[in-house]
């Protein structure tokens, strides 16, 4: 019920779709996408690159959070291409009610999910895609990527690489309107 009730709202708003792996630790309690750190960074990220995060569809490649326990913390596990192919399904469904002009893939999983294994982030990273779907697609990196960085140049040089990124979804999403 509440897949429905959100793909029906978002069908009549969101032309910017951001597909993400799996959710994290605190959007599998919250029960929403993006709402933990990687969450802050693509919000702070967004409005960089002029768009309000309320105007975007969020979602996962993979819908449950999978995890090792260590102690009282739940760590995130990769996915795996199982379980990557048992959701892309869901996604699909998702892409086919809301009619995106763009789709971003923020990491490996959502590219791989929407164009298959031969896609390389570091590879296709900026470039849009059109794969006859009725949208652009954009691969980029995942915001919880700049969380991991430890060097600050690096870390400023990528983050500012990731806003580029969510400019060009912007004016492909222009183009496609």
């Amino acid at each position: 019920m509440t897949l429905s009730l959100t793909l029906i709202v978002a069908a009549h708003v969101a032309k910017l779709v951001l597909v993400g792996e799996q959710p994290g630790d605190k959007e599998d309690v919250a029960g929403r996408p993006f709402v933990g750190p990687a969450g802050t960074v693509l919000t702070e990220c967004l409005r960089e690159a002029g768009v309000e995060r309320k105007d975007c569809y969020l979602t996962n490649a993979v819908k449950h959070f999978k995890y090792e326990q260590r102690g009282k913390r739940r760590l995130h596990s990769r996915p795996n291409a199982g379980e990557v192919q048992r959701c892309a399904w869901w996604l699909g469904a998702e892409l086919e009610q809301i009619r995106p002009d763009v789709v971003v893939a923020l990491g490996a999983t959502a590219a791989r999910t929407l164009l298959g294994a031969a896609v390389k982030v570091t590879r296709d990273r900026g470039r849009p895609i059109d794969i006859g779907r009725g949208f652009w697609l954009l691969v980029t990196i995942h915001p919880s990527y700049l969380l991991r960085i430890r060097d600050r140049e690096t870390a400023a040089r990528q983050r500012r690489d990731f806003v580029d990124d969510l400019k060009t979804a912007v004016k492909l999403q222009t183009r496609s309107g």
